[in-house]
């Protein structure tokens, strides 16, 4: 509430300015990010303030908002209900928004009351409660037991560098990684971290992962070619999967024998279950070149079926 106070200008009137806008709390896909680590340290995220309306009409200065760079794929829940995915890079999404600034007395002038003491508080800002989960965008997805060779897999044919050691669960976080096929084909290859028995259930490191190939377009079983069954591995697998969420085992997939340095003279079966097979050995790069071109016929294909339908 303000009147205008100057020499010579007697009763000058109300001039209280409006209350400045509070900021939003904006979320933006980034492409630079793998994780929601980052929010998993800092909790709440709050946005600046409108200033105070003053006198000779001015309004105040709205709030700076706050942004919340996520990876993309990140899903965005309320009360369990998805309010937002976030599919690309630069994707904008405002989550909670500021309070609209209160009206100062010039407002509220009328040729009745020419100085009115009336003035109105500005609206509070949203305040809301917020569940982020990251499903990877990937084309490939590796799917295996712990200590199958995915991670080395990955790390051979891209330039993505996961930990990899001898023991089970190396990998805790998914990996994403660009393999080029061609000069002008290449796809994008997600690593998760390794599947047991249960995992469906939330055994191991649970069902946290398994979201993350309900994505990707095409997968790949990774099997040892140690393992007596294979086919009961590949089928352990699939069970694991299909209770988690059955519609992932439509996507086309392919059965990868890896560490055929171990047993090179091993037979290779051109199939199991009707799915394609094929050996490789990530150390000795044998059979790189023929699953990066298998997987790059399988996507086109898909791309091909996509563009009819």
């Amino acid at each position: 509430m303000s009147f205008r106070r100057e020499k010579y200008v007697p009763l000058g009137g109300p001039d209280g300015g409006d209350g400045g806008k509070g900021g939003d709390v904006i979320i933006i896909g980034d492409g630079g990010l793998n994780t929601l680590m980052d929010t998993r340290y800092r909790k709440v995220y709050k946005a600046k303030r409108g200033g105070h309306g003053s006198g000779a009409n001015k309004t105040g200065k709205s709030g700076s908002s706050v942004t919340i760079p996520v990876p993309i794929g990140t899903i965005i829940r309320e009360n369990g209900k998805v309010i937002c995915e976030i599919i690309e890079p630069g994707q904008k999404f405002a989550v909670a928004c500021g309070g609209r600034g209160g009206r100062g007395n010039a407002r509220f002038a009328t040729s009745t009351n020419r100085a009115p003491r009336t003035w109105e508080p500005g609206e509070e800002g949203e305040q809301k409660t917020l569940l982020l989960e990251l499903k990877l965008l990937a084309d490939i997805g590796l799917v295996g037991f712990p200590n199958v060779g995915k991670s080395t897999l990955i790390s051979v044919i891209s330039a993505a560098r996961p930990k990899i050691a001898d023991y089970p669960f190396t990998t805790l976080i998914p990996n994403l990684g660009i393999v080029k096929c061609h000069e002008f084909h290449s796809f994008v290859m997600a690593d998760i971290p390794g599947l047991i028995e249960g995992s469906h259930a939330g055994k191991g490191l649970g069902d946290r992962f398994l979201r993350h190939i309900e994505r990707t377009r095409g997968l790949l079983f990774l099997i040892e070619i140690t393992e007596e069954n294979p086919l009961k591995v590949y089928r352990t697998l699939c069970s694991e999967i299909e209770q988690f969420n059955a519609s992932i085992l439509a996507k086309p997939n392919m059965i990868v024998l890896t560490k055929r340095d171990v047993l090179p003279n091993a037979a290779v079966p051109g199939h199991l279950d009707n799915v394609p097979v094929i050996a490789i050995s990530s150390i000795k790069h044998e059979g790189l070149t023929e699953l990066k071109n298998r997987c790059c016929a399988m996507l086109q294909k898909m791309s091909v079926t996509e563009v009819n339908e």
